[in-house]
């Protein structure tokens, strides 16, 4: 396994948020308001120590420098954060208003992009203040801030990836046949934390009839031979996700069963095939759903070819339908195309791609042939 990366430095915060508010004013933005989660930790490396409804809000605007809005009890744990050298903390005391301290930092007509997890607590106090004020998610008004990542950003997502690798390779050595989904879900947990996650968001474990919803949820099932298993998880190290996915059959599968798993090895290594720069996402997804839907099962794959990842393991852009933006060199996102038939089983095969300046390196490396387990 790879080794612990290098800390981001204040110049690293400092050029992230010079690049945010850049970007703000070329989308006719005022500037960007950045509450606590993934952003704020992403621009600052400041996480507040737990979830409050007390405002912590950091104003970026072209022109002006950074300033994060604190309540004065966490004054202390923002001025420790690796970004805060390069910004001014402004701190509030319980009892006074936070919303007067932070307008004047705000153009009092001005259009903000503001955080998608931002309080509407917050985000209503904000236009009681400033009633001119209007504001659009980031989702929306920048929805490619975080997309391009650099080569630190880079090596954290291939660290995860390669983790999320080894807890596959590990995974085919358990038995799967008389045991709960939950258990099968519990080892991989245990497995990702082993290879040097910090953090597990999902370990889908759907075996055979639970294999046909994409979100299942590790239950209860007693996995039997002859099951086709669906394993989807991922998490974060070292701050940056992995998502990974792989289908396996206890015992021999049937003639069917290998159809399909090839139609979707085959979808997912087509779509793969076509990354490279100046592609739409778009495009990613319709390569993946025509062989799809030239093998007969068109309408069994039933959500997008693959989403962005990063410092959450979910972010834009999104391989869809209808989303025109062209990939760039630095992106990273899923390309896990799935048939599922409803009441038999499901497979999915999912790696994360990034692109590269001629095409795209996978950033999963396992088989993707479908493993027998027992």
């Amino acid at each position: 396994m790879t080794g612990t990366p290098a800390p981001f430095t204040a110049d690293d915060y400092q050029a992230r948020m010079e690049r945010a508010a850049r970007a703000a004013a070329d989308a006719g933005l005022a500037g960007v308001l950045v509450a606590p989660g993934p952003d704020l930790v992403w621009l600052t490396g400041y996480a507040p120590p737990a979830a409050t409804e007390r405002l912590t809000l950091l104003v970026l605007a072209a022109g002006q420098d950074p300033v994060l809005v604190v309540p004065t009890l966490e004054a202390p744990d923002a001025e420790k954060a690796a970004g805060a050298p390069a910004l001014t903390l402004r701190d509030w005391t319980d009892g006074k208003d936070p919303y007067a301290t932070t307008a004047p930092l705000l153009d009092a007509a001005g259009r903000f992009g503001v955080s998608d997890n931002a309080w509407a607590l917050h985000l209503l106090g904000l236009q009681k203040a400033l009633p001119g004020t209007s504001y659009v998610s980031l989702t929306e008004g920048l929805p490619m801030l975080r997309a391009v990542k650099d080569a630190a950003e880079l090596e954290r997502l291939a660290a995860a990836g390669e983790a999320a690798d080894a807890t596959y390779e590990e995974i085919l050595k358990v038995s799967f046949a008389g045991r709960r989904e939950s258990e099968v879900a519990g080892d991989l947990a245990d497995l990702l934390r082993r290879f040097g996650h910090s953090q597990v968001d999902f370990t889908v474990v759907g075996s055979g009839p639970n294999g046909a919803n994409p979100h299942h949820e590790a239950g209860e099932r007693v996995i039997e031979n002859g099951d086709m298993v669906v394993l989807d998880f991922g998490g974060l190290k070292h701050g940056y996700g992995s998502d990974t996915s792989r289908t396996v059959h206890v015992g021999e599968p049937s003639a069917e069963e290998r159809r399909v798993h090839d139609v979707v090895r085959e979808a997912q290594e087509a779509a793969f095939r076509a990354v490279r720069p100046g592609i739409a996402c778009q495009d990613v997804d319709r390569v993946a759903r025509a062989h799809i839907t030239e093998a007969g099962y068109g309408d069994r794959f039933i959500h997008r070819t693959g989403h962005g990842i990063g410092v959450t393991t979910h972010e834009p852009p999104y391989m869809i339908e209808g989303e025109e933006q062209p990939l760039v060199p630095g992106m990273c996102f899923s390309v896990e195309p799935g048939i599922y038939l409803p009441g038999r089983f499901g497979v999915r095969i999912e790696d994360i791609v990034t692109v590269t300046e001629d095409g795209g390196r996978r950033l999963n490396n396992t088989s993707r042939e479908m493993a027998v387990v027992h």
